[in-house]
């Protein structure tokens, strides 16, 4: 068995795929693309607690060799893709500005988003979801909340889908894969001039500003972060709202028991992430040699964690395969744990229950209108491009 994850067809249903490399092979290897898979939960999750063993400063994507894509990445630096001292510092600098108070305080204006995009479906009787709700929704947010003009935020939604379609091997050149990155790095230094001239009530002039031991983020650790949130936080939500909204239309039994009680909405996007993560997987180097299940994976090789997999593993979750979204306890590892647990995990959450709090209602008998979901191509990334529905 050879397991590829950019295969076209594993885009449309990984999961038998992921039981049987979680039963026959919960150490893969990868000769070709040269990198090893852990697919069980207690595996990824122990990888995932020891972050000085396997690090991420390497890359987090497989099919790269030696993070060839680090071209893009040494200008722009990434949260996820540093390791510690450095990113203990980095982390703690963000988060002073990306606080649980200050998401908090987006709920309102998350809501009168969702309900302006919903409002603008009014009447229709077929709409694409991804296009019309589940794309904007989380686009308008982020945007506003790093103080993007309106204008722009289509342009951005565009370079943030080209980003996510990530697969190594079917990539053009190295300009044509790097382009949507660097254009955005690029805006994001202009937005951010501006603000270190006319600081502004948003998370880029809260960012310039914060500081930690009497240190400040540099201009080129900004700008990634900004990119981060732009793709991983835009990207990944969308793709939450999107798979959540087909599994309610192939389980319309689950849909009906929070049509008649939407206090069960928070419960059941944890089941969404779970179910089906936005975010399959996300690679590892190891900083020495390490044993799983008797084979060793030799220091300086890249390992893919497959959070997808480790949420379906019938070891940690009774009857795995079945979609509840009364389902608690509920420990996936959809956003990752530990050092790099997702710091947007709350923003997400939020945004995808404000969302099924203002869709469900308005449209409880939705439907989608072709059985085959046209899928992102792209290994780390699980949603879809367009979403044809009928209401």
């Amino acid at each position: 068995m050879e397991f590829d994850p950019f295969h076209t067809e594993l885009h449309q249903d990984p999961y038998p795929v992921y039981r049987r490399l979680r039963e026959e092979f919960p150490v893969h290897r990868n000769e070709r693309l040269r990198f090893f898979t852990l697919s069980r939960h207690a595996d990824v999750l122990a990888a995932l607690q020891a972050p000085d063993l396997f690090i991420s400063g390497k890359g987090v994507y497989v099919g790269v060799p030696d993070y060839d894509d680090g071209k893009i990445t040494a200008q722009m630096p990434l949260l996820i893709t540093t390791d510690r001292p450095r990113h203990t510092q980095l982390r703690a600098l963000v988060s002073r500005a990306f606080t649980p108070r200050r998401i908090a305080r987006l709920e309102p204006r998350i809501r009168a988003i969702a309900r302006e995009l919903l409002d603008n479906v009014k009447g229709r009787s077929e709409f694409d979801l991804v296009r019309e709700f589940s794309g904007p929704l989380p686009t308008i947010v982020i945007a506003e909340l790093l103080g993007v003009p309106a204008e722009d935020q289509e342009w951005f939604k565009e370079k943030s889908i080209a980003v996510a379609q990530f697969d190594p091997t079917a990539r053009r050149d190295d300009a044509a894969q790097a382009g949507p990155a660097i254009e955005l790095g690029r805006y994001l230094a202009e937005i951010l001039a501006e603000r270190r001239n006319e600081p502004r009530d948003d998370l880029l002039s809260a960012l310039l500003a914060a500081e930690i031991e009497g240190e400040r983020l540099s201009d080129v650790e900004l700008i990634g972060f900004g990119f981060l949130l732009l793709v991983a936080g835009n990207e990944t939500t969308t793709n939450l709202i999107s798979n959540a909204a087909i599994l309610l239309d192939r389980h319309r039994d689950q849909r009906r028991l929070l049509l008649e009680d939407p206090s069960r909405i928070p419960g059941a996007i944890e089941e969404f992430l779970r179910y089906d993560s936005p975010v399959q997987g996300l690679a590892r180097t190891t900083a020495a040699p390490v044993t799983f299940h008797g084979v060793e994976i030799p220091q300086g090789h890249k390992v893919l964690l497959l959070f997808g997999s480790a949420n379906h593993d019938e070891r940690a979750f009774p009857d795995a395969e079945r979609f509840d979204v009364l389902r608690a306890p509920n420990a996936h590892v959809a956003f990752g744990f530990g050092a790099h647990f997702c710091l947007g995990a709350n923003l997400a959450r939020l945004e995808a229950r404000v969302a099924f709090e203002e869709l469900l209602p308005r449209l409880p008998d939705y439907r989608l209108t072709q059985e085959r979901v046209e899928r992102h191509c792209s290994g780390p990334i699980r949603g879809a491009l367009r979403l044809p529905i009928a209401v």
